[in-house]
């Protein structure tokens, strides 16, 4: 008999429950501080903060869409495109400011060959479908009890998808770094208390890659505690 010290029974819906309510709390906080610094005046829009900051750093085939939603704002390596929420496009406040610099981050690293977005935009498309495929192999390897490698084989392949959410986070924590620094130093947040109140989103939004990883990791350790009592 197997006695592990994996995450199993009681105890990984112990840690689902407490990233759950974890997530909330992240969730809520990225908002509250999006929508507490939306009111803070800056002098430029999202989409001309984001026009400065790529045109200073020779990004000239760069082009900046808006997209619908809230928060959807993203950076698109494959068509090069800088896709900003219509909140962030229209508005001049030091949220939109920074989350559209933020994105512009992601830019300027994929002009650089920024290393950790190089390997997580070599490795997304293979995560993707190993996401897809891990849990079915898993549940295979579970009713056939000749083909209990099955299990080994999901775990492993689930283990591409917690590396995507690893090389994540210092690519969003660069990004924001970069961010940060690009509307300083070209003038675009000029008060440093502007600026602090910029930090504070970035840093809320980062919170949420850390939830994601956490929750990542507790999976992959429930599914290596299944891999291990099946033997």
């Amino acid at each position: 008999m197997y006695y592990g010290y994996g995450i199993g029974g009681a105890g990984y819906y112990l840690a689902a429950l407490a990233l759950m309510v974890l997530s909330m709390v992240v969730s809520g906080m990225v908002k509250g501080r999006y929508n507490r610094y939306r009111g803070v005046a800056a002098t430029y829009t999202g989409a001309q903060a984001a026009e400065r900051i790529l045109r200073a750093n020779g990004l000239t085939d760069v082009e900046i869409r808006p997209v619908s939603g809230t928060l959807t704002d993203n950076y698109n390596p494959m068509n090069r495109t800088l896709n900003l929420s219509d909140d962030v496009y229209n508005s001049n406040s030091v949220s939109a400011v920074c989350v559209a610099a933020h994105e512009c981050g992601h830019a300027i690293q994929h002009a650089q060959n920024y290393f950790p977005l190089m390997i997580r935009k070599s490795i997304v498309p293979v995560a993707n479908v190993c996401s897809s495929i891990s849990y079915v192999l898993i549940l295979l390897g579970m009713f056939l009890q000749s083909f209990g490698f099955l299990i080994d084989l999901g775990v492993i392949l689930f283990s591409v998808v917690v590396l995507v959410h690893i090389v994540t986070l210092p690519v969003e924590l660069n990004a924001s770094r970069r961010a940060l620094a690009q509307v300083r130093d070209l003038g675009i947040i000029r008060d440093d208390d502007d600026l602090a109140k910029g930090r504070k989103v970035l840093t809320a939004a980062a919170c949420t890659y850390f939830v994601s990883l956490l929750s990542a990791l507790v999976q992959l350790l429930r599914l290596v505690n299944i891999a291990r009592r099946r033997k």
